[in-house]
């Protein structure tokens, strides 16, 4: 997990990938991930290609840094060509990876046909592949689940049927559509698709620690993973996965005190980067943040409720003095 990973004619120095997350993967985010795991991909949040083409001008969740490297940026569409013209936006605006989101649960997404419903449609799926790959110079990749349903479950021929289109790497959310984030990721799966391809296979799903992480290679053979949600909150996850596959190290966790001083610069960020827009976006952060601190359950309803920077800094402030006073 040490050695660099191929993508194509691109080389990552990481096997620990940040995921795509709606609403939370923006540019302060990738900042704080970067802190820790600065040679890791990562992925803005997903872009409606359809919004794209009738916009005709770059949303802000596909503001990338001139320094931000690696990266990429998730795509989402049923429509080969609105997804080729956004590709190529993409790769404009620094895109070293396209990836297309073909595993997204959300019924807002899939009832337009985006996302996991494009499990449902393997040859409309790899037209999509096909296309973007032939419109592009960088590499494209897919990220999907395991089927539209438990009784569904396709991932064997449609991953072949993606790396026979262009896909140069594939990562894999362990369960079907249907499960949304519920119950447990089938790992198995991942093994199984990773012993038919020759490209990159990425596993997703259940990467909570460094433990779990362990025990998914283990069992699957992956060429890394992808950390989703146990990032929201935990933003040093990804580094800590990383530093440990490269040193066999194990960093400590965040102390209830170091995330509360996060959750105030992620807070401040959010507002310097977005205005009252990042500061209503950061009332969800600081709750993930606060969790399991002594006294969440109040810090986290008077964040939700913050109406300026300086208020959420007094909460956190006081909030620090009490832990200080409890340590003493």
């Amino acid at each position: 997990m040490a050695q660099p990973l191929k993508i194509g004619p691109l080389t990552l120095h990481s096997r620990v990938l940040q995921s795509p997350l709606a609403g939370v993967t923006d540019r302060v985010f990738r900042t704080l991930v970067r802190r820790s795991a600065p040679q890791s991909l990562c992925y803005t949040e997903m872009v409606s290609a359809t919004g794209l083409h009738y916009a005709r001008e770059m949303p802000r969740v596909m503001d990338v840094g001139t320094n931000e490297e690696p990266i990429g940026i998730q795509l989402f569409d049923c429509r080969p060509d609105f997804l080729v013209e956004a590709a190529r936006m993409a790769e404009a605006e620094g895109a070293q990876v396209i990836d297309i989101n073909m595993g997204c649960p959300v019924n807002k997404i899939t009832k337009n046909g985006g996302g996991s419903s494009l499990l449902k449609d393997p040859e409309l799926a790899g037209t999509i592949v096909r296309k973007v790959a032939q419109a592009v110079n960088v590499p494209v990749t897919v990220k999907t689940r395991l089927g539209w349903t438990d009784q569904q479950i396709n991932i064997l021929e449609f991953s072949l049927r993606m790396q026979d289109s262009g896909a140069q790497l594939i990562t894999i959310h362990a369960r079907t559509r249907a499960q949304g984030f519920e119950g447990t990721a089938r790992w198995e799966w991942i093994g199984r698709v990773k012993e038919q391809l020759t490209i990159p296979v990425i596993a997703n799903g259940d990467i909570f620690s460094i433990d779990a992480a362990l025990e998914c290679l283990k069992m699957t053979g992956a060429d890394g993973v992808m950390c989703s949600r146990a990032t929201m909150g935990n933003p040093g996850l990804v580094g800590q996965i990383d530093h440990f596959f490269k040193t066999g190290e194990r960093l400590s966790e965040p102390t209830p005190a170091e995330r509360l001083f996060l959750a105030r610069e992620h807070i401040r960020l959010l507002f310097d980067y977005k205005g009252q827009r990042g500061l209503q976006q950061a009332r969800k952060h600081a709750a993930w943040y606060v969790k399991g601190v002594p006294g969440a359950g109040l810090l986290r309803g008077q964040l939700a409720r913050m109406e300026s920077v300086a208020e959420a800094e007094t909460l956190i402030d006081r909030a620090l003095t009490q832990l200080t006073e409890v340590g003493t």
